[in-house]
């Protein structure tokens, strides 16, 4: 039998910092940025960050520029994606 929970789940509120950070998560995803050539993702994220500034207006300069880095971070591959792995590697 399973075991009923005493207290309703609390509804967790995101800050704006962390919808603007799931939001540009997903634009990465669905963009095709990661397949893109390092000037191409550089044009790009001056423009998605442009966006965002402006669709959260609340998030201060600091906060867009931890955006930026994370979400570059998001692009760079854990292993190079010309590296071939081998039986041997």
């Amino acid at each position: 039998m399973a075991k009923k929970r005493s207290e309703a789940r609390k509804a967790s509120i995101s800050t704006p910092f962390q919808q603007a950070r799931d939001e540009l998560f997903s634009h990465i995803l669905r963009c095709g940025v990661l397949e893109a050539s390092p000037e191409h993702q550089k044009e790009w994220f001056d423009d998605t960050m442009m966006y965002l500034a402006d669709r959260y207006e609340g998030l201060s300069a600091e906060q867009l520029v931890e955006l930026r880095v994370l979400g570059e971070r998001y692009c760079r591959p854990v292993v190079a994606r010309n590296a071939t792995v081998g039986v041997n590697a």
